[in-house]
């Protein structure tokens, strides 16, 4: 099987990264309670539902629900010391995932879409201006939020998966480091040494505290574990989502109002939601319906890939395989591990190298 080329543009480096934050505000924002009315003015909302319109899947009321979590490479503002990197104006998304509330609330299900994935753009109109794009075939994934924004990326993430997306969540650079050194660091385990000059990540074998800047050189790691592709560093992220999500359990913040304030405040500032979600209270009310859920009530995969043939550096998806995945979801089902057999992630190399020590 071909093997990807392992390149290391810094941009490119650090586009895979943010998601895991946000998995952690939509999964845990339970402990934050009444403090959040305070700070409803954190939170920047996208009238997602107006671009879009009415040419959308079918929203089936089964008790479940989908949020289509994304994160920004944006060099903005401090973005630009914690991503490093020049803003140039521009941003993509780094890898999107698909995070399925199952009926009941008690359990999730987390599905990666790799940002290289070459897919059909359908048309869509950006939020800003109101601007009209034709749709494109077999460009890469990430690019629909670099020329539509949000709304372009919901749309084609719809289209691929025939899934409507309930909720969209959107967490930038600054505020993943930030929201770690709020939450007193992430502990972790590493199976073996990880040694990497890009990200600037050096552990030794063993467990760790992480502190935010060592968070982000964790997830966005490439070269220093596996075979270099963007299919491992999926992993790793995955695995410290869970590590992430356990420091949240493990928090106590009821107990102590000070470390209340300073999580709540940190999460809601890193947030762009769709203006559905955008308050404090929509917030809180989505936290209270998934507060049964914990760290090990949480499936996630990779969407199954495999390498291009004409370009190692990019992923094709394997349809059959993937329409098993979507056809799940959309029963409200779990996804049958058949789905992910022979998917391309499976030689990436870093499964089990990060364990979460919460």
């Amino acid at each position: 099987m071909t093997q990807p080329h392992h390149r290391a543009p810094r941009r490119k480096a650090l586009r895979a990264v943010v998601w895991t934050a946000a998995v952690a505000v939509v999964l845990c924002l339970t402990g934050a309670g009444y403090i959040y009315f305070k700070l409803n003015g954190n939170i920047k909302g996208i009238d997602i539902n107006g671009a879009l319109g009415t040419d959308r899947p079918t929203n089936f009321d089964n008790g479940s629900m989908d949020i289509l979590v994304l994160g920004s490479d944006s060099r903005s503002g401090s973005n630009k010391k914690a991503g490093g990197g020049q803003d140039d104006g521009t941003a993509r998304s780094d890898t999107a995932m698909i995070v399925h509330i199952y009926k009941g609330h008690k359990k999730a299900g987390v599905v990666s879409i790799p940002r290289d994935t070459l897919v059909d753009r359908p048309s869509c109109t950006k939020v800003k201006g109101g601007t009209q794009l034709p749709a494109a075939t077999g460009v890469m994934f990430n690019s629909a939020y670099a020329v539509g924004g949000p709304a372009c990326a919901v749309k084609t993430v719809e289209s691929m998966t025939g899934i409507r997306m309930d909720h969209y969540v959107e967490i930038d650079f600054s505020g993943f480091q930030h929201l770690i050194d709020a939450l007193g660091g992430v502990k972790v385990t590493t199976a073996q040494d990880i040694n990497d000059n890009d990200s600037h990540l050096h552990l030794k074998a063993g467990t760790h505290t992480l502190d935010g800047k060592q968070a982000l050189g964790l997830v966005r790691t490439r070269h220093g574990v596996g075979d270099g592709s963007d299919l491992g560093r999926i992993e790793l992220q995955q695995a410290f989502v869970k590590a992430l999500i356990g420091r949240v359990e493990s928090l106590g913040l009821f107990s102590s109002p000070t470390k209340l304030y300073q999580v709540a405040d940190t999460a809601t500032g890193a947030l762009t939601t769709d203006s559905d979600l955008a308050s404090v209270g929509n917030l809180v009310g989505l936290a209270q319906s998934m507060k049964s859920i914990g760290s090990n009530d949480l499936s996630m995969i990779t969407m199954p890939v495999r390498y291009d043939p004409a370009d190692p550096n990019r992923v094709v998806p394997l349809t059959d395989k993937a329409d098993q995945v979507w056809a799940a979801l959309r029963a409200d089902r779990t996804i049958p591990k058949s789905a992910t057999k022979g998917s391309a992630g499976d030689q990436a190399g870093t499964k089990g190298v990060v364990k979460s020590s919460s």
